[in-house]
């Protein structure tokens, strides 16, 4: 269980679920913290190599070197799967399971305040370790939601880089599946917001 309040709060992001095909960990954390309106969330990653080839919203940014927010704030099957390059590039979709999955309107990616390290801008794929961080600033509207305080939900947190010279796949909570698959509600944890 992950308890939000308006006071940053530090997780880590290194479950790894496929350690035989997929064993390499980058280190993963995030910080996270609420306001009446908004979930803030700034992510750290320390790789071995990093990623930016996506220019635009909407593109395949779990090719980059990509972290993830899914949630599901209600009990009516549904989730969110918020995805983010490091270059602040985004994907952002809604429904009840991985396939037939609804994009949200412009306005709800215009609505999500980013600020990456390393620039807005793709510049490819960059050898060598990096850090680099992701701020973000999701309005509760992006979810349907008037407020986060006294919410409580489920979601799971991931960092993957399908792309990268070593593919990684990391979560925060334990996903029991044989392959990597991120899209499984049923391993959301339970987060409250206070």
């Amino acid at each position: 269980m992950l308890q939000v309040s308006r006071e940053p709060r530090s997780e880590r992001i290194s479950c790894l679920n496929w350690p035989g095909p997929f064993p390499y960990r980058p280190e993963v954390s995030f910080v996270i913290s609420h306001s009446e309106e908004a979930l803030h969330l700034l992510f750290r990653v320390r790789e071995q190599a990093v990623r930016a080839v996506c220019a635009a919203d909407r593109e395949p940014v779990w090719e980059d070197s990509c972290v993830e927010f899914f949630f599901a704030p209600r009990e009516d099957g549904l989730y969110y799967n918020l995805e983010c390059s490091c270059s602040g590039k985004l994907y952002l979709c809604r429904g009840a399971g991985r396939h037939g999955r609804e994009s949200l309107p412009e306005a709800a990616y215009a609505g999500i305040a980013r600020r990456p390290s390393l620039g807005a801008q793709a510049f490819g794929l960059r050898e060598g370790e990096t850090a680099w961080e992701l701020a973000l600033d999701i309005p509760a509207s992006t979810f349907g939601l008037d407020t986060f305080s006294g919410l409580q939900a489920r979601g799971n947190f991931y960092k993957c880089g399908d792309r990268l010279p070593v593919p990684h796949y990391l979560s925060w909570a334990p996903v029991g599946t044989p392959k990597p698959d991120f899209h499984r509600p049923e391993y959301f944890d339970t987060i409250v917001f206070d």
